[in-house]
């Protein structure tokens, strides 16, 4: 039963790389064409892939017998999928599918990651056998992908004014205003969740190995990472942030993630370095 789950997941995961990729070229082409139907074509076609996604993250679960989020494959899977979950919120939400053009890349890059990364199921650490994973990965997880559209929103903000000129895409982008809106609240999602991270983290690492904070590279570049959203979110309510300046401290917000979810696990090993 376990082996065949897997090989489901293996399947559903090939079908999700393609569809994923073919919503990638129709969003490029409906940027190329003007065509409004390709964009509701590539929207359908996400959320297929997310749907299939899904369905392939659970099956991993129970090939796996454990939630699957305990390896580089098996985060790197669900933070595309977070991605995809994210982006497609507010793209329909705000009838927004030029955002699709711009995170199906960031979204297809990840799973691409994913796809080069060992599929092996092996057994769980001691450590890693508490109810507090799945709280402690599944917020991550939401987080990273809330700061991954936060990044896709702040390329398109600085983008804005060459790519539009007053055309087609003018009538399809919001103006500055709403974009930077929309970011802050994107960022405001991620750093709610990043929060949950950190905070179930600890007291996993309390209960795990008696003690609530270590200073594993991972922990100190995920608080690295939370003081800088943290600062954004301040610099926004209090000071008015906004703008230019404020999409470039997003995307240097994201650069940071990834360094936190790639770099650290390259270049620093620690505890986390299952993850």
């Amino acid at each position: 039963m376990a082996e065949r789950m897997l090989q489901v997941e293996n399947v559903l995961f090939t079908i999700v790389m393609l569809l994923y990729f073919a919503a990638m070229v129709l969003y490029f082409v409906f940027i190329a064409v003007k065509k409004e139907m390709i964009s509701r074509v590539a929207i359908r076609i996400q959320q297929v892939g997310f749907v299939l996604h899904t369905a392939a993250l659970v099956c991993r679960g129970i090939g796996a017998g454990r939630l699957p989020m305990t390896n580089q494959y098996e985060f790197a899977t669900s933070f595309a999928w977070g991605i995809c979950l994210v982006s497609l919120i507010f793209i329909l939400k705000f009838h927004f599918p030029v955002l699709g053009t711009f995170a199906s890349p960031v979204m297809f890059l990840i799973i691409g990651y994913a796809a080069m990364q060992s599929k092996d199921v092996h057994e769980l650490m001691p450590a890693l056998r508490s109810n507090w994973l799945g709280f402690h990965v599944s917020t991550a997880i939401v987080a990273y992908g809330a700061f991954g559209v936060s990044f896709v929103l702040a390329l398109i903000f600085l983008l804005r004014e060459r790519i539009t000129r007053g055309g087609f895409l003018d009538r399809h982008i919001p103006d500055k205003e709403k974009l930077d809106l929309i970011s802050y609240r994107s960022i405001a999602l991620g750093l709610l969740f990043l929060t949950f991270t950190i905070v179930t983290g600890a007291i996993w690492a309390e209960r795990a190995w008696g003690s609530y904070w270590s200073w594993d590279p991972k922990e100190t570049w995920s608080l690295i990472t939370w003081i800088i959203y943290a600062i954004y979110l301040h610099l926004r309510v209090r000071k008015g942030y906004e703008g230019k300046a404020a999409a470039i401290f997003a995307a240097i917000g994201f650069v940071c993630v990834m360094f936190t979810y790639i770099g650290v696990n390259t270049f620093l090993p620690g505890i986390h370095s299952y993850a």
